[in-house]
């Protein structure tokens, strides 16, 4: 969901790749489903592993809870959202955790915009 609202408020200003330090085999139907009513159509990203090169040619790393599985490298920004997992949760909580998301995601961007 994140990548999802990158890619729609950013556009093609900011380059995003989505990763999980334990990705499922699927997208969640529910956040598919969420992000949906908001007009984001998710439907083409596939779930990946998290690799080392891709923390490695990214600025800003956004992880949601990977800990010490997330690797690091020095003068990376990295940000840790605490959030929800939306996986088997009710359409209802999900909503809430896209809404979080989408405000996090604004934040990030307008830090990202200032000089």
């Amino acid at each position: 969901m994140a990548a999802g609202w990158l890619q729609h408020l950013a556009g093609d200003t900011v380059a995003v790749r989505s990763a999980g330090s334990e990705p499922a085999d699927q997208l969640n139907p529910v956040a598919v489903q969420a992000m949906r009513e908001v007009g984001i159509d998710i439907t083409e990203a596939t779930p990946q592993l998290l690799s080392t090169d891709a923390v490695q040619a990214s600025d800003v790393v956004v992880t949601m809870g990977c800990g010490d599985a997330c690797p690091f490298f020095p003068g990376k920004r990295y940000e840790d959202w605490a959030l929800t997992d939306p996986a088997g949760q009710p359409i209802e909580v999900v909503r809430q955790v896209r809404d979080e998301i989408r405000a996090r995601v604004e934040k990030l961007l307008g830090e990202l915009a200032r000089p």
